[in-house]
């Protein structure tokens, strides 16, 4: 633990950080693994997890929680798998 209070200070700022973004990446990861059980199972609601999955990419990629690539190639392989 540091001493300097800007130092400790920052550790706060940085462990409040590191848990608001690992939430985020989790609820992308989730909304992802939702859409693609519910296309393998052949659920009827596939096209609301769809947008739901998509939205959670782009509310991660706007955050910078991922790069603008990633966010267009999971967006793709999803938009791909949806029209299978």
């Amino acid at each position: 633990m540091p001493i300097i209070k800007s130092a400790i200070e920052r550790v706060k700022t940085n462990e409040k950080a590191n848990a608001r973004n690992s939430s985020q990446l989790s609820k992308m990861r989730t909304a992802i693994k939702k859409f693609e059980k519910a296309k393998t199972v052949g659920a009827d609601n596939v096209e609301a997890l769809y947008r739901e999955a998509v939205s959670a990419v782009d509310k991660a990629q706007s955050k910078g929680l991922i790069k603008a690539n990633k966010a267009a190639r999971d967006k793709s392989r999803m938009a791909a798998r949806l029209a299978k």
